[in-house]
């Protein structure tokens, strides 16, 4: 069954029985997302660990891979 098919069948029962209507699929979805990244930076500072955002780290490191381009002359 899928998210969908589950909240319609939730909302019709909401319906019958006169209760509050479930939140939509995925409507928490992105708040959940910060507090598991809070959560773990905050284990980071309980382990000694640095809480940085590991994400811009890696980009950092991807990004210094990179061959670097000269700026183009021109001619005067």
């Amino acid at each position: 069954m899928t998210a969908i098919e589950q909240y319609l069948i939730d909302s019709y029962r909401a319906t019958q029985h006169g209760t509050p209507m479930p939140p939509e699929p995925g409507r928490h979805d992105l708040a959940e997302l910060r507090a598991a990244l809070t959560y773990e930076r905050f284990q980071a500072v309980l382990d000694g660990r640095s809480a940085r955002h590991p994400w811009r780290a890696a980009l950092r490191r991807a990004l210094d891979r990179l061959p670097r381009r000269r700026p183009h002359r021109t001619a005067c």
